[in-house]
């Protein structure tokens, strides 16, 4: 099971092999963010105690500015390029796997409009670095931010109770993207979504047994307006969306066991009605409630059995993952700290 795993990332080696060097790579997934990458480069600490090195790793999500022109102008150890603009969650993905390959042991992901303030980086990795936690999220001041509308810093109070429920986890802003993971964590990521990675890895951890940390964080002036979604209510659509599609990934035989539920008893109602005024007499003028009765339980009973075909398929995905997992871990561990060429396609 992947919640037994060790989840914590070790600069005295793998597998017995002599003391390696540790080595963090601060990833920055980017569309169009020439103008805000300056400072946000700028702002990363490039020494940090009981740390090696420190490498930072731009991924290109098909920006149609200047935004690698001015990452290489910063001085980035690693640049990623994706071929055309594919979304938050693909650019995520693209820099984890790019940071393993490079040997990283814990991996860094900040936003690339200088929403978060990189000086707080040593505070981010900190309990990484002290194996208490193999992911750590910055908890912003979400009511001291003073371009949050009052509507807006409901809703991320409300998104993040959300997700505290679902994950089984107690991460006050499950919205952040300034994160750290340590190596093997980084590995056990999988992320289907397209619109973004915040909610999904959370409640993947959170079932995974990834013991998850958060520190509070500073956030700089605000640079840009959000390009994630249209708008809030677009937003909250999406969010949505994934939530109830990853939940039901983990916990298919709660959620069909509690649709087929409300099916089922809707049912016996119903033909606890049909059965009353059959006994008086009158169940010739309710043959409706009895047709009724027997569509909602056979939608109940439907629903129980996707249930048991989702978790069947869950059993088999988790044998996936962990294949993928054992994959990356090999390819990270392999990984010397001499990078591929700086400029790469994925």
């Amino acid at each position: 099971m992947i919640g037994c795993a060790d989840t914590r990332p070790s600069s005295a080696g793998w597998c017995g092999k002599e003391p390696r060097k540790m080595k963090v790579i601060v990833q920055i997934p980017c569309y169009n963010e020439a103008e805000t990458l300056v400072p946000t480069i700028r702002d990363i600490p490039r020494e940090i105690a009981g740390v090696d090195e420190v490498e930072v790793l731009v991924i290109d999500d098909g920006s149609t500015d200047n935004t690698v022109e001015v990452a290489r102008e910063c001085g980035v150890e690693h640049i990623v390029r994706l071929p055309g603009n594919r979304g938050l969650a693909t650019a995520f993905k693209a820099g984890i796997e790019a940071c393993l390959e490079r040997g990283a042991d814990i991996i860094v992901n900040t936003d690339g409009d200088n929403q978060y303030c990189g000086a707080d980086i040593p505070r981010l990795i900190e309990p990484v670095l002290r194996n208490e936690a193999g992911m750590v999220i910055g908890a912003r001041p979400i009511e001291a931010i003073e371009h949050f509308s009052f509507l807006k810093k409901r809703l991320q109070r409300l998104g993040s109770w959300l997700i505290r429920s679902v994950s089984g986890t107690d991460v006050p802003d499950a919205t952040s993207g300034f994160r750290a993971y340590n190596r093997d964590v980084a590995c056990r990521i999988n992320v289907v979504s397209r619109f973004s990675y915040t909610h999904e890895t959370i409640i993947q951890a959170g079932n995974c047994g990834i013991p998850i940390a958060s520190v509070p964080v500073r956030v700089n002036e605000k640079l840009r307006e959000s390009r994630l979604s249209r708008n809030m209510m677009a937003y909250i659509f999406s969010s949505t969306i994934v939530i109830a599609r990853i939940y039901a990934m983990y916990k298919s035989i709660q959620v069909f066991t509690l649709i087929a539920c409300c099916f089922l008893l809707s049912g016996a109602a119903v033909g606890a009605r049909f059965l009353v005024f059959y006994a008086m007499g009158q169940g010739g003028g309710h043959v409706q409630s009895l047709i009724l009765c027997a569509l909602l339980v056979m939608i109940g009973i439907q629903a129980l059995i996707a249930g048991l075909l989702g978790d069947l398929i869950a059993c088999s995905r988790r044998l996936t993952e962990e294949g993928l997992y054992y994959l990356r871990k090999h390819t990270a561990d392999s990984a010397s700290h001499i990078s591929p060429d700086a400029d790469t396609s994925a």
